[in-house]
């Protein structure tokens, strides 16, 4: 059964499934190729008569994620320039209006969309929250830094989503004084950016960030896989001379520099970098009420699958700790806790708490005290995965805050515990609608709420030594 919704832009015909109604591959802005490529996102040209909404719209120019993330990870192309589009998920009928959640996806600012399986947004409408899924440009399309070519485009295109929500969404029985704005990994890293930029003011009023802290880079340094690839591709490193190289081979040279390079063992990659008009050099403290948190162990995500946690020895933690500056105090405590544990799992727990897990607290940290401009609440995800032993890997909350545990079997295996899903996804339903996830919000004591299964509970202070020895 169809539906019809109005926007400023047009009407658009959505499908009904029950007492769900989905609307697919909505434009939020122009299609950024042509004249608009390596360009700020430009309006959508209004249509006449219905427009249809009935399937994904074209996912960002990427390759996808190489051997094994590959099958973990399975990323979704649709062919197509209009990939500057979103998702809506509500429900058939709306009496009062409902809160919103937007979610953005990860991918390290290089791989996914809106259109994979894991984000359909049902159960969230079937819970009473309108769900919107985005696209946004990915890689040197839209975080190449270049001299011709404004920053940071694809935070931009996260922007002119948002102010699609609030101009739009109450015509899907949304609410645009109450909007939630979620992502993972990248998708946090781009929330944390988005919650100091001026231009992202007022267009949200809570935040979720789930393992991805504030990170942001210089120009210079964020230029530096411009210059890289401009050298392979015996180009200027401007955006004219880009927009003249074929795009798949645009692609190609891409993968080919930043294919391989992960959060955790680092490499070239695309970064967030500070501008002065959308990421301000000085930025305030976020003044909104944010839930935050990780996964137990994310570093496993990439080092078992690769069997990178088997081949670390003595001398590559050895290596490590040098490359990164560790101290050898952090090391010696890290194995003092773990005396069975090899080199390749003391070097990613550190690595996890050295990029997710300290960063995070020192953000809840900031909020504390008397004069905190909002509330924080904490969690960590504890489930481990039994699938390839990935354990409380990166990535595989997802299923279970979605209520969708179906579409992340790669991750958590055919037999992902459901209560466990019920707790997790219930949780973030009260906070977009209530800013409450149904714990004590974080102060002096450090309240983590850990989910597991079974025993989801909240724990003071969980492991502070460890966070203690990185100050």
């Amino acid at each position: 059964m169809d539906i019809i919704a109005a926007t400023r832009h047009g009407k658009v015909r959505g499908r009904v499934d029950g007492s769900i109604a989905s609307y697919l591959g909505i434009p939020y802005a122009a299609a950024p190729f042509g004249v608009h490529r390596f360009r700020a996102p430009a309006p959508v040209e209004p249509w006449e008569g219905i427009r249809d909404a009935l399937e994904f719209g074209p996912t960002a120019p990427q390759r996808p994620y190489r051997p094994p993330l590959d099958r973990l990870i399975p990323d979704v192309d649709i062919p197509g320039e209009e990939c500057l589009n979103l998702n809506v998920w509500a429900p058939r009928t709306v009496g009062e209006p409902l809160p919103v959640l937007v979610w953005i996806h990860g991918g390290s600012l290089r791989n996914g969309s809106a259109a994979m399986p894991l984000y359909d947004g049902r159960a969230f409408a079937r819970d009473g929250v309108v769900l919107v899924s985005i696209n946004y440009r990915l890689g040197v399309e839209g975080f190449g830094v270049f001299p011709d070519a404004p920053d940071n485009r694809g935070l931009l295109d996260q922007i002119a989503a948002l102010t699609w929500v609030r101009d739009n969404i109450a015509g899907f029985g949304g609410d645009p004084g109450r909007v939630t704005v979620c992502g993972e990994s990248a998708g946090a890293i781009s929330i944390a950016a988005l919650l100091t930029s001026p231009r992202a003011a007022g267009l949200f009023h809570r935040a979720i960030l789930q393992s991805g802290p504030p990170h942001t880079v210089t120009r210079d340094k964020g230029a530096r896989t411009v210059r890289a690839m401009a050298k392979a591709l015996r180009v200027p490193a401007t955006a004219e001379g880009f927009a003249g190289v074929d795009r798949e081979r645009l692609l190609d040279v891409q993968d080919e520099l930043v294919g391989r390079a992960d959060p955790v063992s680092g490499g070239p990659g695309f970064h967030i970098v500070v501008d002065d008009d959308v990421v301000p050099a000085d930025p305030p403290p976020p003044s909104v009420d944010l839930l935050l948190g990780c996964n137990r162990e994310e570093y496993r995500l990439w080092f078992v699958p690769s069997g990178a946690v088997e081949r670390v020895s003595r001398l590559t933690l050895r290596l490590a700790l040098l490359k990164f500056r560790i101290p050898g105090r952090v090391a010696r405590l890290y194995r003092a806790g773990r005396p069975d544990a090899r080199p390749g799992v003391i070097l990613g727990e550190m690595a996890t708490d050295l990029l997710l897990r300290g960063p995070l607290n020192r953000l809840a940290d900031s909020r504390t005290g008397d004069s905190r401009p909002a509330r924080t609440f904490f969690y960590e995800f504890a489930w481990r995965s039994p699938v390839l032993k990935l354990g409380a890997c990166h990535a595989l909350e997802i299923g279970f805050v979605f209520d969708n545990l179906r579409h992340g079997e790669a991750l958590s295996g055919p037999d992902a515990p459901q209560p466990l899903a019920d707790v997790m996804h219930r949780a973030w339903v009260d906070f977009t609608t209530s800013g409450d996830p149904g714990w004590t919000a974080w102060d002096t004591r450090r309240p983590v709420r850990v989910f597991d299964h079974p025993g989801t509970s909240t724990v003071l202070a969980p492991r502070q030594e460890e966070l203690r020895a990185w100050l």
